[in-house]
């Protein structure tokens, strides 16, 4: 189980990215849209420099939804590969068999 501070930090910033994602969608159009002026795009830049740094999609960490684990992440389950592995042996996973040959 991983520090319930370290879930905790990461639910935070997946609100703030939820709560700014909007505005950063824009500014993010703007600062990469060539067609436009060299002072526009870096003023978006700038504006977007002030939104909090946890409010960036890219500071969201993939965990465990059962233990919280950051490593091991498969996307497709949302799961570590721990929990996955001994939910599948227990067929609590549907469509998801041990493989032999």
């Amino acid at each position: 189980m991983a520090k319930l501070s370290s879930i905790n930090k990461n639910e935070r910033r997946k609100k703030l990215v939820k709560k700014y994602a909007g505005q950063y969608a824009k500014l993010k159009a703007i600062a990469d849209d060539e067609s436009l002026e060299f002072q526009d795009r870096w003023v978006a830049r700038l504006k977007m420099a002030e939104i909090p740094r946890n409010g960036n999609p890219t500071r969201i960490r993939n965990r465990c939804e059962l233990t919280g684990r950051p490593r091991g992440y498969y996307r497709k389950f949302r799961l570590a590969r721990v929990m996955l592995r001994d939910l599948a042996n227990r067929g609590m996973i549907p469509g998801v068999t041990k493989s032999s040959w």
